[in-house]
């Protein structure tokens, strides 16, 4: 049986960063190689140390500012090693936490303009699980873009002066960002749909483990719904667009490969939840195929193609989890079932993209939640 965590020690504050050094008028130009490799370099070791600090290695060398970055931005940084190393601790007593990181990352454009540059890298994260046994995912995987600001010193080398991670808050953020999902955009509008399920609930108190045989009557192949998640998390498929909360058109994507079929539908019925199709434009798509209410009550309510659990814990690969963060009785996120083993389940998702993160981890990052467990 999991110990339980007291919501005051995972409500994390939000933490600001320094604002960017203020740059000409002038347009960048792109910076030299010699340039790219420095900022390779000074973003690499943040990003690596940023991630070290929520595992058990913050216990060994307790985390601190990395060297090359101005005086303003490591003092945001010493807050943020400190939280992130509370956090790790935390979850180590929930699930075990995370043994070790392995960062890596890709410059996509680097210029500078005048005595500044602007970075973009994308930051490909593994967190990985300490003692993971056969047959269990290894580590929790996001991949997340950061804007950096560089400026260049007295001596003409160059020191990092601001990070902006560019977290879309609708979803649980990466375990090393130290926030909770804010300013949930509003669902699409359609017709009342009257009172939802019961929210599942979260105690894990030694419920069966669900099979993973299919159900032979459904005709849906739940292997085919997770291999897509798993194929899926980071680099989007090109046969769909891609959302600006993409979370349901992900889960969407999952379920139909996986057998679900679509519903007949055009732009004038694109609001009904009894619909549930995809088109080459969006206003050709169902409200049902990309928003997280929408997909509810066509999945749980009018299609009966998913069933409402009363425990999160109940949940086999392939079953979808929803989130309702603002208890306000819209839900704002889905989350797919890629691995379940015999204490812990494993969640896929998109905004931000993220591979086999711990349910328990999440159900502690976010206590006040409401939850809402589809099998499906």
């Amino acid at each position: 049986m999991r110990r339980t965590v007291s919501a005051a020690l995972l409500a994390f504050a939000v933490v600001a960063a320094t604002a960017p050094t203020a740059q000409a008028d002038e347009p960048g130009t792109p910076a030299s190689a010699e340039d790219t490799a420095q900022f390779t370099g000074i973003a690499q070791t943040y990003l690596q140390k940023r991630a070290e600090a929520v595992t058990a290695r913050s216990a060994e060398l307790p985390p601190s500012a990395p060297e090359d970055v101005s005086p303003g931005l490591a003092e945001v940084l010493e807050a943020d090693f400190a939280a992130l190393a509370e956090q790790g601790r935390v979850l180590e007593g929930v699930n075990g936490g995370y043994s070790r990181a392995e960062v890596d990352i890709l410059v996509d454009q680097a210029t500078v303009t005048g005595n500044t540059a602007t970075v973009e890298v994308t930051e490909d994260t593994k967190l990985h699980y300490p003692d993971p046994q056969p047959g269990e995912p290894a580590y929790e995987e996001y991949s997340l873009p950061h804007t950096l600001t560089y400026a260049k010193t007295l001596d003409g080398t160059w020191e990092l002066t601001n990070d902006q991670a560019r977290v879309d808050w609708t979803g649980p953020a990466p375990t090393t960002q130290i926030t909770q999902p804010i300013d949930v955009p509003a669902a699409p509008d359609s017709e009342a749909e009257g009172d939802k399920t019961a929210a599942a609930r979260t105690e894990n108190d030694g419920l069966d483990i669900p099979t993973d045989e299919p159900d032979p009557t459904s005709g849906y192949d739940y292997g085919k719904m997770a291999s897509y998640a798993d194929k899926y998390w980071k680099r989007a498929n090109s046969s769909y667009r891609v959302y600006g909360n993409d979370c349901t058109n992900f889960i969407s994507q999952a379920m139909r490969a996986g057998g679900w079929g679509t519903t007949s539908g055009s732009a004038v019925s694109r609001t009904d939840n009894k619909k549930w199709f995809y088109g080459s434009f969006t206003w050709t798509t169902s409200y049902t195929w990309a928003g997280a209410e929408n997909w509810y009550w066509y999945a749980n309510k009018h299609s009966k193609r998913t069933r409402a659990l009363s425990n999160v814990w109940q949940m086999g690969k392939a079953d979808v989890l929803q989130a309702d963060w603002k208890r306000d009785g819209i839900i704002d996120h889905s989350m797919i079932v890629t691995s379940r083993t015999s204490n812990e389940v494993y969640l896929t998702y998109h905004t931000p993209n993220t591979h086999n993160k711990k349910l328990s981890t999440i159900v502690a990052q976010y206590p006040r939640a409401w939850w809402y467990a589809h099998r499906t």
